[in-house]
């Protein structure tokens, strides 16, 4: 072997077989950590107590709406109440798209107030339709909010539903639906300024009109049009509410 072969074969060992190694013998420096990983001890713990939480929730809620709609059975009878408290009025779910007589009324939703004016006065404004006011901001939006859409609708039929014809409370949720309803009527005079400068909602009136929607030419079936009003009692407005537009 000569000199060169010498060298050649040094050069091999101290390369070793995965490479040449770094000037001076050291390993190339690890890769440094990504993600949850290069989080502390203390925050990977946090983290993952986080996620744990959020998965948690997540499971209560689809399992609590599957038994809001699935048909009665002992679980949900049993747990109705907690069923009920979970998923009303945010969450409350509804076959209506499927049914096979869908709804075919138009209905809109109106409200007026009485007013205690600065001077010591009292005023009555005129309705306010907040059902046409939604329709104008929800027409030609491609986006339009949930709030927009289903916000006041969602407010009225949770009150239908849980008063009788004599707009009484029917169950444990009347007063809450009445509540919920009137913090929205509060809250959407307070954005038009109903009481103006100085002055302060003290009451609301709220009432529906209903239309049904005329047949097609083709149908046989006979409808009236004429507009039928539904008209609930005064409602007094509380003073938080009232100062500020929210309870």
């Amino acid at each position: 072997m000569n000199a060169y072969d010498e060298g050649s074969h040094a050069r091999q060992e101290r390369a070793g077989p995965d490479g040449p190694e770094e000037p001076g013998g050291l390993a190339p420096p690890p890769e440094p950590a990504t993600g949850v990983a290069a989080l502390s001890l203390r925050h990977r713990i946090a983290a993952a107590v986080a996620l744990g939480v959020v998965a948690v929730v997540v499971c209560v809620h689809l399992g609590m709406t599957f038994l809001h709609v699935a048909p009665a059975n002992t679980v949900s009878k049993e747990h109705g109440t907690a069923i009920e408290d979970w998923i009303y009025p945010e969450f409350e779910q509804n076959w209506k798209l499927f049914a096979p007589n869908p709804l075919q009324q138009n209905i809109s939703v109106q409200v007026r107030a009485e007013i205690l004016t600065a001077d010591g006065g009292v005023r009555t404004t005129g309705w306010y339709d907040l059902s046409a006011q939604d329709g104008r901001a929800i027409d030609g939006n491609l986006l339009p909010s949930h709030t927009q859409q289903n916000e006041l609708r969602r407010a009225w039929d949770f009150f239908v539903a849980t008063h009788d014809e004599d707009d009484r409370p029917v169950g444990m949720r009347g007063a809450l639906a009445e509540s919920y309803l009137r913090r929205i009527m509060v809250m959407r005079l307070a954005r038009s300024d109903a009481a103006g400068p100085g002055g302060v909602v003290d009451r609301i009136q709220v009432r529906s009109r209903t239309v049904n929607v005329p047949p097609p030419r083709w149908s046989e079936e006979q409808v009236s049009t004429k507009p039928v009003h539904r008209t609930l009692p005064w409602w007094p407005v509380p003073e938080d509410e009232a100062r500020e537009g929210i309870g």
